[in-house]
């Protein structure tokens, strides 16, 4: 069973992929379908008998490699933390797969596209099963590739391309520091199999190494290498710039990445590295700084953005900061909570925008949108249910995990944690305001749109609303139902050793802030959703006018901070300059010009001229001859 909840996506995925022309499109959409579908129904009795259970195992496959003393197998951990994100991923995506069957319903290359969603699921999980470090970064690896296929998926279109490459490049910055911190791992530990590593971090958390000639807390810099690799591959403040992009993608690619999959890898890795970052305060306070500015920066964004996918991509973004802050605080538990009631309303806001765009004839401009509630109904409430769990309002399934994320981050009492819970209230702040505009510009108000768009705007096929309907039961049910398990009286026996603390429990420490502490998420919710209603349904001139009163912050904003003028003004121009300056002044000046293009040229001007003598004359070959003869006969005399 374990096995197959692995491996039948990568099953669906080579049949689609290798063989999708012969058996055609719908076969090839069926067999995907299948493969995910099946494996999520596994997921869920797997899910039971290891985390509600106990019953914890590691499935040998084979030995990979044998080197020396290095020993590393190819084997499936199954503990709460694996079986957490089996389920997560294999439901969701499993949805995803099916929407895709209506959405892609147009494109000339399904089973491709089929292909590539069940090889990016197949390889998220290897990743969430792995029992060692290697398997990690191979499925780690695995998302990367698979992503840059998918969200370059038009390859037609050079703004894809441009941003698949984008996405491979910055998160090849953060596995380099990942790769760093595995080797780092080795070096200590003599070893990356996660059990042996564990077991021995007492006997090594005072150790310490030297890194470019600077010695110091040997756990403190594996960790903050492992941290550069999360921040990656889960868009966080430095290395996001490729995750709003990724919306170049097909709609389901861009719910894939953003709710269940890659993104939430990094979070994964902290989690899963939990008992090496427990020895690592240091390292603690990075990921909880970093993830409290990414939590609040991407939610003055997404204020602001008027593509609806880049909205949410942006919501994304500060979701994961939540996550990260709560690693940093040491409430582990709530982070994973978080990401699996993240899930199901960000893939349900994902898909359902998906929804918007195909019954606006592919338009994704919010500005261009308003007055379609009347004409697609299910869309318009499967989006407002997920709106309300991200915005976590009870008794969705943000409010239990998101709620409990700000309370651990007061209950802290670290200058760190009060930095996490004052950026992580104006973060709800800002998530309700731009979730509120985000509906109210898009199905309220007179339609901007033109009369052809409007005559044409109708609710989405029923292959594509169901999934919808699917996602909601989770964005609606997921927190209450899984909260005394994740954080509430039951956590510990559910959690056993997936996740370390050392010290108090945060999550207890939440359970006793104050009140005022409880009520001010709420407080600050109705607050944003109330300013976006009396901005964009009673008085919609304010927002033009406070862009026209306020030109500077709203370019600063609409330009997201301007990262990408300054990474390409101190990065790309660079590179670009010096890659220009080596093919032209070194590659063709120098090597080619005095190398094999200069012989070749001294060789054929040296023929020419030879060729010239060739004249045909006698009288030429004649003095020829005699210049011969005396050149000869001086040698002669001055040689003897």
């Amino acid at each position: 069973m374990e096995t197959a909840a692995v491996f039948l996506p990568l099953v669906g995925a080579m049949i689609a992929g290798f063989f999708g022309r012969q058996i055609g499109d719908r076969a090839s959409q069926i067999v995907t379908c299948l493969g995910v579908g099946s494996a999520a129904v596994l997921s869920i009795p797997l899910f039971f008998d290891v985390a509600v259970g106990g019953n914890e195992r590691v499935i040998t496959i084979m030995n990979w490699i044998n080197s020396g003393t290095f020993e590393t197998a190819w084997a499936l951990r199954f503990d709460t933390l694996s079986a957490v994100m089996v389920m997560t991923v294999t439901c969701v995506s499993s949805l995803i797969h099916v929407y895709s069957i209506g959405y892609m319903s147009h494109d000339d290359s399904k089973p491709r596209f089929m292909a590539y969603l069940s090889l990016f699921t197949f390889a998220m999980l290897m990743l969430v099963t792995s029992d060692n470090l290697v398997q990690l970064f191979f499925g780690w690896e695995g998302v990367g590739v698979v992503s840059y296929l998918l969200i370059g998926f038009w390859f037609k279109k050079p703004t894809a391309n441009a941003a698949a490459i984008k996405a491979f490049v910055v998160n090849r910055v953060g596995d380099f520091g990942f790769l760093l911190g595995i080797f780092g791992i080795y070096m200590v530990f003599d070893a990356v199999t996660f059990d042996t590593v564990f077991n021995a971090v007492d006997a090594h958390k005072d150790d310490t190494v030297t890194f470019f000639g600077i010695e110091g807390h040997a756990l403190t810099l594996i960790c903050l290498l492992l941290f550069v690799g999360a921040m990656g591959k889960s868009a966080q403040l430095l290395l996001h710039t490729w995750l709003p992009d990724a919306m170049e993608g097909p709609t389901p690619v861009s719910a894939l990445i953003h709710a269940a999959t890659m993104v939430t890898a990094g979070v994964f890795l902290v989690a899963r590295m939990s008992p090496l970052f427990e020895y690592a305060p240091s390292a603690l306070e990075v990921v909880t700084i970093v993830g409290a500015s990414t939590a609040f920066f991407a939610a003055t964004i997404g204020c602001v953005q008027t593509d609806i996918k880049r909205v949410i991509a942006y919501s994304t973004c500060s979701q994961l900061g939540y996550m990260f802050f709560a690693c940093g605080v040491g409430a582990y538990p709530a982070a994973i909570f978080h990401l699996m009631t993240h899930a199901w309303f960000k893939a349900l806001l994902f898909l359902g925008s998906g929804s918007v765009i195909h019954a606006m004839s592919d338009e994704q401009d919010m500005r261009k949108m308003g007055g379609i509630w009347k004409h697609i109904k299910v869309t318009y409430a499967m989006m407002w249910i997920g709106t309300l769990a991200l915005v976590a309002v009870p008794p969705f399934a943000g409010y239990y995990s998101k709620d409990m994320i700000l309370e651990a981050a007061y209950g802290a009492h670290t200058s760190v944690g009060q930095y996490a819970f004052i950026m992580g209230i104006g973060a709800a702040l800002l998530t309700a305001f731009y979730s509120g505009r985000l509906l109210f510009m898009t199905f309220h108000g007179e339609p901007r749109a033109d009369k052809e768009t409007m005559d044409h705007v109708h609710e989405s096929p029923l292959v594509m609303t169901l999934p919808l309907a699917g996602l909601a039961i989770g964005a609606i049910f997921a927190g209450m139902l899984g909260y005394d398990l994740f954080i509430g009286d039951g956590r510990v026996e559910f959690w056993r050793d997936a996740l370390a603390v050392v010290g108090e429990d945060p999550i207890e420490a939440a359970h006793h802030v104050p009140t005022w502490v409880v009520w001010s998420p709420m407080v600050v919710t109705v607050l944003g959703l109330g300013l976006s209603f009396h901005m964009y349904m009673r008085r919609p001139e304010i927002p033009g006018r406070l862009a026209a009163q306020f030109p500077g912050v709203y370019q600063f904003l609409l330009n997201k901070w301007y990262f990408d003028e300054l990474y390409d003004f101190l990065f790309v121009r660079p590179a670009f300059w010096i890659g220009n300056f080596l093919w032209k002044r070194g590659d063709e000046g120098t090597i080619d010009r005095f190398g094999p293009d200069g012989v070749s040229a001294s060789i054929i001007a040296g023929a020419r001229r030879l060729g010239a003598v060739q004249s045909g004359y006698l009288y030429h070959y004649a003095f020829a001859m005699i210049i011969g003869i005396a050149l000869f006969v001086s040698w002669i005399v001055v040689g003897g």
